[in-house]
Formats: structure tokens, C-alpha cells, sequence
């Protein structure tokens, strides 16, 4: 073979290897392919936490068929008791808006004489 028709050959093999890298990265986008695997990986780590958390409302549900957890919800939230039984709620005085102090609902009558004139002057016994 000529140098001359060796260089064409070459020249031909360059051409249709640029052509098919060229072809092949337009009709195959690897950047797109790769965040799909991404995008893919996260799905599957959301479909599994998604999946334990089924399994614990499962759990929770199968807690709620029993009558001693439901007894035990009625009281702690709904403060049910049961016949004969006496409820006794303890409440904390409610603190004021701006000055974080508390308001005690016999102050007046316990408070000495003085300490009346200051909430009255203060507006801390409205």
C-alpha cells in the first residue's frame, strides 16, 4: 500500500470514530443517564423510609385492638375515668404575656393591702 492511500484509510477511521463518539454522545445522553441513577438511588431511600414508617402505623394499629392501650389513651389524653373513680386535675397558673409572671387567682384576698394597689396601679390583677 502507498503512504499516500495509508493516510487516506486513516483519515477515513478518524473521520468514522469522531463521527460514531459524536453520533453516540448526542443519542445517548450520559449526563442524563447518571442523574436518572441518582434520582433513582434517592427514590429507592425514600420508598424505604416511607416503608419502615408503614410498618411502625402497622405496629400502632395492631397497639389500638388492644382494650388495656385504649384505656390507657382515654386517660392520659382524654382524662376518662372509670365509674367510682375520682379525677383530680392539677393546673399551673398561667403566666402573663409580657412580664413572664404568674397570676394567682386569690391574690386579692391574700395579697397584702399594698401589693393590691400595685397590681391595680400596674394593671397586673386584670
Amino acid at each position: 500500500m502507498s503512504l499516500v492511500r495509508r493516510q487516506g484509510w486513516i483519515l477515513v477511521f478518524l473521520v468514522a470514530a469522531v463521527s460514531l463518539v459524536a453520533l453516540t454522545s448526542s443519542v445517548v445522553p450520559f449526563a442524563e443517564i447518571r442523574e436518572q441513577r441518582i434520582e433513582l438511588e434517592n427514590a429507592r431511600a425514600r420508598f424505604a423510609e416511607l416503608q419502615s414508617q408503614g410498618d411502625e402505623l402497622a405496629a400502632r394499629l395492631d397497639s389500638l385492638s388492644d382494650p388495656v392501650e385504649i384505656e390507657r389513651i382515654a386517660r392520659e389524653r382524654l382524662g376518662y375515668v372509670r365509674p367510682g373513680e375520682t379525677a383530680y386535675v392539677v393546673m399551673d397558673p398561667e403566666p402573663l404575656a409580657d412580664t413572664g409572671q404568674t397570676v394567682v387567682a386569690e391574690q386579692s384576698s391574700v395579697a397584702p393591702w399594698y401589693l393590691r394597689v400595685w397590681a391595680f396601679l400596674t394593671g397586673a390583677d386584670l
